[in-house]
């Protein structure tokens, strides 16, 4: 739809994408660094750098591109009519019988099998 929107990259999209990737190697080497520390400043760390990636990443022209696709997504799933509880549960109940079905009627052809091979075999 948007194709001269699309084709056109920023110039400083490869230096967004390299902060991105400094920011996740900061955190995985700081977490490793840090490893004595409590879990909780760690994580409450992490969750900041990957903020941080994240706002980045969504500067650039495939962040942004993906936080369409997101928003579209969104009004998508919106107009997804959902079962009901009752539908859910009787169609879950109609799966488990069929398998079961299927799992007896396996079983018995592999006994047949088996029996008629144990017969040939001797």
């Amino acid at each position: 739809m948007n194709v001269k929107a699309e084709a056109k990259d920023s110039r400083f999209d490869l230096v967004k994408w390299l902060v991105v990737a400094a920011l996740v190697v900061v955190a995985v080497v700081g977490n490793q660094y840090y490893a004595a520390e409590p879990i909780l400043y760690r994580v409450l760390a992490l969750i900041v750098f990957a903020v941080v990636a994240a706002l980045v990443a969504l500067q650039t022209s495939k962040g942004r591109a993906f936080f369409v696709l997101l928003k579209e997504a969104r009004v998508e799933i919106r107009k997804v009519v959902w079962p009901t509880r009752q539908e859910t549960t009787q169609t879950t109940l109609i799966v488990v019988a069929v398998v079961l079905v299927v799992a007896l009627l396996l079983w018995g052809l592999d006994s047949l099998l088996g029996w008629l091979v144990s017969l040939i075999v001797g």
